[in-house]
């Protein structure tokens, strides 16, 4: 057998399976979302609902029965549970009467310029579109208006908020319409709206490769202009729309990740508290480095406003792991976010419906189980809003 006949074999079933994985997975996603049905954010009792908004519970009971405010849903037991379209709305409310400006509404003011965090790294596992699609929501759940975007070309990011690419963005619809070199469109077209209030998605899908693909041909032709300009000039499009845009960099330093990067203003990178992890990191970070000297070089300004490392994945007593991680704070102190993200087979049981911790019910789980995870996925998000708002000097 010749080696042209072997690698049509190879060709053929790489193929057949990705034909074959690509049907069972719109087969799941049929069972799990019916083509007439869409997902929707659960109810929140009333002790998250004011644990989000920051009050007592007796407070909100208050509202309620003086009529203030949106009803919450009463079951059996007197029980209240509110969609987070009502705590939007209880947040609009209670910013009226607040002590001071944004104590409800905690999103930009006057002078304050948009937050753009690009969460990366090359290495896969190390927990970049958990962090994101976790922080997002956080972020939206808490009154800020976010945008979150999918450039991994892989599109976890995109599937986890219930659009499947291979099926549903079958004519674009990504950031590449936005970006590309010829024809682009505005920005506008290729945001969807999300079933959480203040969360907005530009979804992914293979379609992204054609930037990486395109820009070198773009270069050689002379007419890329600063090509690493184009995602920021896309997002000034929407600035006034949104408090935060959250990016899922792809796995790689390519062209896509060198134009995020130019349009961040705060960068995380996510860690995975394992040697060969630590290993891959180095050379992520000198490699980061040369071609941020590149874009500057080339008239970038390549400064932010902050840049934190997250430890994702992290196990308390894997005694390897906490040698590794005391290496990382006494290597880059502060720049280390203080909260880890736990690893827990709550996140990567919600995963497998295509759901976050934030949408899955506590009951789903153990109680302990949830309530850790949950506890470390929100100290992890708060810590990164106290980065937010210190960056807009409050």
């Amino acid at each position: 057998m010749s080696r042209a006949d072997t690698q049509e074999d190879l060709n053929a079933v790489i193929r057949q399976h990705s034909e074959l994985l690509a049907a069972q997975l719109h087969s799941q996603r049929e069972s799990l979302f019916p083509p007439d049905a869409s997902k929707s954010m659960r109810k929140f009792t009333s002790g998250e609902a004011a644990a989000l908004l920051g009050v007592n519970d007796s407070y909100l009971r208050k509202l309620h029965l003086d009529g203030k405010g949106p009803s919450p849903e009463v079951s059996s037991g007197n029980r209240r549970h509110y969609s987070a379209e009502d705590i939007r709305n209880l947040r609009v409310l209670l910013e009226k009467t607040a002590r001071k400006p944004g104590d409800y509404l905690p999103g930009r003011r006057a002078g304050d310029h948009l937050q753009i965090i690009g969460v990366m790294n090359f290495k896969g596992g190390s927990g970049k579109t958990t962090s994101s699609a976790h922080l997002a929501q956080r972020l939206a759940l808490k009154g800020y208006r976010v945008l979150a975007i999918d450039l991994d070309p892989q599109a976890s990011l995109t599937a986890l908020h219930g659009v499947q690419p291979e099926f549903d963005l079958l004519d674009g619809g990504t950031l590449y319409d936005a970006i590309r070199y010829e024809d682009p469109v505005p920005i506008a077209e290729v945001i969807r709206k999300t079933y959480i209030p203040n969360l907005d998605l530009i979804p992914g899908n293979l379609e992204l490769m054609e930037f990486e693909h395109e820009t070198p041909r773009a270069l050689s032709r002379g007419n890329a202009g600063l090509f690493f300009f184009r995602v920021k000039e896309a997002l000034a499009q929407v600035d006034e729309k949104y408090d935060v845009v959250v990016i899922d960099c792809p796995p790689q330093l390519g062209f896509l990740t060198m134009s995020a990067l130019s349009a961040a203003t705060g960068v995380l990178v996510t860690i995975h508290p394992e040697m060969l992890d630590v290993m891959s990191m180095s050379q992520f970070l000198r490699m980061t480095a040369d071609l941020m000297d590149v874009i500057a070089d080339s008239g970038a300004d390549m400064s932010h406003d902050w840049m934190r490392y997250l430890l994702t994945r992290y196990e308390p007593t894997d005694a390897p792991q906490n040698r590794i991680v005391a290496f990382l704070r006494t290597m880059y102190g502060d720049k280390v976010l203080n909260a880890p993200m736990l690893k827990s087979t709550a996140i990567s049981d919600a995963g497998l419906t295509k759901q976050t911790l934030y949408e899955v019910e506590r009951s789903a789980f153990i109680r302990t189980t949830y309530d850790r995870a949950i506890e470390s996925l929100n100290a992890v998000n708060d810590e990164i809003t106290q980065l937010i708002q210190k960056t807009w000097g409050r």
